[in-house]
């Protein structure tokens, strides 16, 4: 329990064998549900996982379907299990379990459904972060905004919270699976009308490889944002349309 509520984190995970463990280990006692999922990985992250020393509900996804469908799975099941607040953290151990009750402060004080974490605005971030994520991560914020409305400085982050208003009101059937999920996510709170907070966070970099290739950063991840707004067009058309005409 943290603050009264009850707090989950949902923990995606391919092929991390290598650095679970020390993610797991980093998540804070207050948390009551650690909730893994395992997206079809072929090295022993799920024998790491349930070998750790707290409880663990491990979800196997049977084939690998992609980052954004692991959290929907995560997200979905912690709903299922009451969590009053939901946290998503990687399991390559990129993010600081230290800034989490900052996370969680503007849920908990009722000033936001979703509070996404903002490396961008953390003090010197452009030498704590390679310098190709942290122009890249610009570059995609500053569409993020501009495209879809949303006042966001980091919107490739995943390191995030959500309360269950958001958790209820998000179709997560209908997120994107893969890299660019975040940006999708983004696009559904601001269509539901859900308050997004930016919180500080530091950025972790280390051993983990990134899986982001090329083809996700100049592709997919812009197809995303495109896909998006034209959503958010085609629902403001929608509303425009039944609103009464002037007599």
């Amino acid at each position: 329990m943290f603050a009264d509520r009850r707090i989950a984190v949902v923990m995606p995970a391919y092929n991390e064998a290598k650095l679970i463990r020390g993610a797991l280990e980093g998540i804070p006692s207050f948390v009551d549900h650690i909730i893994v999922v395992d997206d079809a990985s072929y090295d022993a992250t799920t024998k790491i996982a349930l070998a750790h020393r707290r409880p663990i509900e491990l979800i196997e996804h049977e084939t690998n379907q992609g980052v954004g469908a692991a959290i929907a799975t995560g997200c979905r099941h912690a709903l299922l299990l009451g969590a009053d607040l939901t946290a998503v953290m990687a399991a390559d151990g990129q993010m600081d379990p230290g800034d989490l009750p900052a996370l969680l402060a503007p849920l908990i004080a009722g000033e936001a459904d979703y509070a996404k974490g903002n490396r961008l605005g953390w003090p010197a971030a452009n030498r704590a972060m390679p310098w190709h994520r942290w122009l890249g991560n610009h570059l995609f914020s500053w569409m993020t905004r501009l495209a879809l409305g949303v006042d966001t400085q980091d919107s490739q982050c995943g390191y995030t919270a959500m309360n269950q208003r958001a958790k209820r009101a998000l179709e997560w059937d209908r997120l994107w699976k893969s890299y660019g999920y975040p940006n999708d996510l983004l696009g559904w709170l601001k269509l539901r009308g859900l308050r997004v907070r930016d919180v500080p966070v530091r950025p972790v970099y280390g051993a983990e490889q990134s899986g982001i290739r090329l083809r996700h950063v100049m592709c997919i991840i812009p197809f995303v944002i495109a896909r998006a707004w034209l959503r958010s067009r085609a629902h403001r058309r929608e509303l425009a349309s039944h609103q009464p005409r002037p007599t």
